[in-house]
């Protein structure tokens, strides 16, 4: 006889007992917060696409008051702040800035968001946290390993709770699914996974230099990284199409389906991380980013795969960006739009869609670019940020597990780089047995910035 399929729908899902349960520590709690007497002091570092969206989501789901907006592009802080105006409670325009530390020094802020592009998040993060802030950081969190064991090393010195925007840990199917096939052992024992992204992201072409426009203070976009010829706006795609910001589809998308399989398996470090690809395919055009790229994260009797690939067919075009783990009793599928569980032999398969607020949040939909299957999760994400908090307590995505995420998929390019796997140790911070690549885990920068080192936080 044929399996019948369990379907979940967000009616039903959110009419259940379990939704309850998964929901409760997020929309019981966040309504609290919303009624707090006294609005949280925010600030907006990196007023571009996902930044400005984070914040709609904060303003949507807690008592704030957008005090202040910075970026390098005047545009943005005006378009922005005006938004702002009219979304938050008391319909006043935030401050404007250009120099984030200038924002930090004159608003006592509680709250800070930084949306800015990845080779700006260790140093902008690190700030924040000085200047007294809370800090909600886009991933990955860093360019560079030591980078990221600088932000932790801050966090923990100046007490204050660091949210990664790595939400798939707020994804409402993506909790049911972990609650209810993997930690009820509905897969059984579980000893390969594997984790892909298919797009065709991978921003290219050959434009031409310009002048830098008034508008945008150029200098300040670039920061602590290396002086590119200005060769048009860098805004949302093209910057992440060069390494000298990022690191590439690896450090953008394996970040995220990395940890989310991280923590529903409740893994640390990879014992061993290997990585070979480059451009193969896409080779005319500027951008400097693997267009093909695999990867592998060893664990005890566990291996992680990772494939990306810029061109092509995905070969689950259901699950173009995605995750499988591959136990002895199932498989689990899972992606930001939903999930499959297909039991082996007997048993009933499990599928369970993305949950959309469309009705309750209908200024969803006239936000600009929105990610409408990622909204209700990056609200309860912020929700748990705030319940961190006000108890005291570490958030889902607490920045070492940013840090961990971020750079295994560092160390994967490093590996790929090096043509070589590599085995880093997190205490001693280096990589075992291989002073070239240890040297690798700081990069330059560029003056008058300097790196932080966890050191200046002991």
């Amino acid at each position: 006889m044929e399996a019948k399929t369990f379907n979940i729908n967000r009616r039903n899902f959110l009419k259940g007992a379990t939704a309850a349960a998964v929901l409760s520590s997020f929309g019981m709690y966040g309504f609290e917060l919303m009624h707090r007497d006294k609005p949280w002091r925010v600030g907006l570092i990196g007023a571009g696409w996902y930044g400005t969206s984070d914040l709609f989501k904060l303003i949507q789901v807690a008592n704030v008051e957008v005090i202040a907006i910075c970026d390098v592009d005047s545009r943005f802080v005006d378009e922005v702040a005006t938004l702002v105006s009219q979304r938050q409670r008391s319909g006043k325009k935030p401050r404007g800035y250009s120099d984030y530390n200038k924002m930090l020094d004159e608003n006592g802020l509680e709250l800070v968001l930084i949306g800015s592009p990845d080779h700006w998040h260790a140093l902008q993060c690190i700030d924040a946290l000085k200047a007294g802030a809370h800090v909600y950081v886009q991933k990955p969190i860093s360019v560079d390993v030591i980078e990221g064991e600088a932000m932790v090393a801050a966090a923990r010195k100046y007490n204050r709770v660091v949210q990664v925007g790595t939400q798939r840990k707020s994804t409402p199917h993506l909790i049911h699914a972990k609650e209810e096939i993997v930690d009820k052992g509905l897969l059984g024992k579980i000893s390969h996974v594997e984790m892909c992204c298919y797009f065709h992201m991978r921003a290219n072409g050959n434009p031409p230099l310009e002048e830098v426009p008034e508008f945008l203070d150029y200098e300040m976009w670039t920061g602590p990284a290396p002086l590119r010829p200005y060769d048009g706006l860098p805004h949302k795609r093209w910057w992440r199409t060069f390494m000298e910001y990022g690191n590439g589809i690896m450090g953008d998308m394996c970040v995220h389906m990395l940890d989310t399989v991280r923590w529903m398996l409740k893994l640390d470090w990879p014992n061993r991380i290997s990585s070979t690809g480059g451009i193969y395919v896409q080779k005319d055009g500027k951008s400097n980013i693997a267009d093909t790229q695999s990867a592998l994260f060893e664990y005890e009797e566990l291996n992680c795969v990772w494939q990306h690939r810029s061109w092509g067919n995905p070969p689950d075009p259901e699950y173009p960006w995605s995750f499988k783990l591959f136990g002895e009793k199932g498989t689990l599928s899972g992606s930001t739009m939903q999930y499959d569980f297909v039991p082996y032999g007997d048993g009933k398969p499990v599928h369970m869609d993305v949950v959309y607020e469309k009705e309750k949040y209908p200024e969803d939909l006239e936000e600009k670019g929105i990610e409408l299957n990622a909204a209700p999760a990056t609200r309860l994400h912020m929700l748990d940020f705030l319940a961190a908090i006000d108890k005291g307590t570490k958030p889902v995505a607490d920045i070492l597990e940013g840090h961990i995420s971020s750079a295994s998929c560092i160390l994967a390019n490093l590996s790929m780089e090096a043509k070589r796997p590599v085995v880093y140790d997190p205490e001693k911070r280096i990589v075992v047995g291989d002073p070239e690549v240890t040297e690798k885990l700081k990069r330059p920068y560029r003056d008058p910035w300097k790196h932080p080192l966890p050191e200046d936080f002991l």
